[in-house]
């Protein structure tokens, strides 16, 4: 009687986390889909826990208290990650929780081999499946910690080191792994399937290494979406190999959105994950002489930007990396809000790939209270730039570069960009002229519409607050 329940119960959590999929799509609606998406999880372990307790999955007896002292250990470390992580650094959190779901599917692939070792062989099936989990487990681990290296800008990781022929050790790691996962599948030995597995496992991680360790940091949001799909795949092998649905159903689930999250980060950059993968732009222009175009630059105080602000009917906030480091949310929300007070609309444009993960900006304006109407996508917002009165950008400055229009052999040509320059009057909110991360000057600093207003994002803004106020 347990067994059917328990399986009806995964469908149950099954159907929660695509609905919770579902309503992560939008803004307005991703909190619920969250506690959708948990409550499923939540679900399947409850009734797993209870299988095993009435001996549905092994004869052998399973001791509950290492089960609860993981899950109090986890619990913990989530908790205090939860209380202490700045919204600034989600991104890293994101890409650690990537490597640790890898990481899983690595052990439990493995637990399930080992607890084989005195008994049954593998099935050809599953021994692919398992072998599928140490590869992408292993790579999605590894990937991650480096993509957390990146993020969290560690002196050692700020430069990629240098692996000669780096191509070809990729590809000669990839086909020693295929060869040893042939191996797995014509040995009739556990023992033997349990040391290739080993060296699977190894092989992968290096792998990992090597992969991610060339990508630069402005290909970060492309890199987590991608590692997000993989740990969902690994986790789908895993389910194969423990002969769990819900297993296989979550995993394939994240699988599916990460590839299809990236292949919309490599579209809103004009990249091809090849060329993200390969660590290469897609052009090798130079971007033109930094000191011929910022020949005309003007700069302006935030007494200036107040009178501006004054008489402006729309205003339109364009958030960037900068805003997340100089933990400017909350003073721009201020701002916006002392604009509305003052009968004009507010709005923010948000480009795809801004910041360092899929939606960064959404998360560090939604945690300042924004409006989630007010957040608008930059295919949304772009065809009416041009009835802007003041285009404040913050800390923004490759998605918001006309130059990816208007020179073919600039390396960021063809990426589609925020059309801030249409405003009536752009201010650029920046600590110096210093190019973003394609390593190219912008054009858009020196435009007559424009003006800069050097500093950091969060002083500059409450500057602007400030005078305004007194205006």
């Amino acid at each position: 009687m347990l067994y059917p329940l328990v399986q009806i119960s995964y469908i149950v959590a099954s159907i929660l986390f695509i609905m919770g999929l579902k309503q992560m799509g939008r803004p307005k609606t991703a909190v619920r889909g969250n506690l959708l998406g948990a409550s499923g999880m939540l679900l399947a372990v409850v009734m797993t826990l209870v299988w095993v307790a009435n001996g549905g999955m092994s004869d052998e007896a399973v001791s509950f208290w290492f089960i609860g002292a993981g899950v109090i250990l986890g619990a913990g470390i989530g908790a205090v990650l939860a209380m202490r992580v700045q919204m600034t650094q989600m991104p890293q959190l994101v890409a650690l929780f990537n490597g640790f779901g890898g990481a899983a599917s690595v052990f439990v692939a493995a637990a399930e081999l080992f607890s084989r070792s005195g008994g049954e062989v593998m099935t050809g099936d599953v021994l692919i499946a398992t072998a599928a989990s140490g590869i992408i487990g292993a790579v999605t681990f590894w990937g991650s910690l480096v993509a957390f290296g990146k993020l969290q800008e560690l002196s050692w990781m700020k430069k990629p080191f240098k692996v000669p022929m780096q191509h070809v050790v990729n590809g000669g790691l990839t086909a020693i792994i295929v060869l040893l996962t042939i191996g797995m599948l014509n040995s009739n030995s556990i023992g033997m399937h349990i040391t290739l597995y080993i060296f699977i496992a190894l092989l992968a991680s290096v792998l990992g290494v090597l992969l991610t360790n060339p990508i630069g940091g402005a290909d970060m949001p492309v890199v987590i979406a991608l590692l997000n799909s993989y740990s969902g795949l690994a986790a789908a092998a895993t389910g194969f190999v423990i002969d769990n649905n819900v297993l296989i159903i979550a995993g394939s689930l994240v699988g599916a959105s990460g590839v299809i999250l990236t292949q919309l980060m490599c579209k809103a950059m004009n990249r091809s994950l090849f060329n993200v993968l390969f660590g290469v732009m897609d052009a090798g222009g130079s971007g033109g002489n930094a000191d011929e175009i910022y020949a005309n630059v003007r700069s302006t105080s935030a007494e200036d930007v107040a009178m501006i602000l004054e008489t402006a009917q729309r205003v339109v906030f364009v958030p960037g990396y900068g805003m997340a480091v100089a933990q400017a949310q909350h003073a721009v929300r201020n701002l916006g809000k002392l604009l509305e007070e003052r009968g004009a609309t507010v709005e923010y444009a948000i480009h795809p790939v801004a910041g360092r993960m899929p939606g960064h900006m959404n998360v560090l304006l939604a945690e300042a209270d924004v409006d989630y109407d007010k957040l608008l996508e930059m295919d949304t917002i772009n065809p009416t730039m041009d009835t802007c009165d003041v285009a404040i950008v913050i800390g923004a400055n490759d998605v918001v570069n006309p130059v990816a229009k208007t020179d073919p052999k600039s390396p960021i040509a063809g990426m589609p960009i925020i059309d801030v320059d249409k405003a009536r009057t752009v201010i650029i909110i920046k600590r110096s002229l210093s190019p973003g991360f394609a390593g190219i000057p912008n054009p858009l600093f020196a435009a007559d519409n424009a003006m800069m207003l050097y500093g950091d994002g969060k002083d500059a803004v409450l500057e602007i607050t400030t005078a305004l106020r007194e205006a």
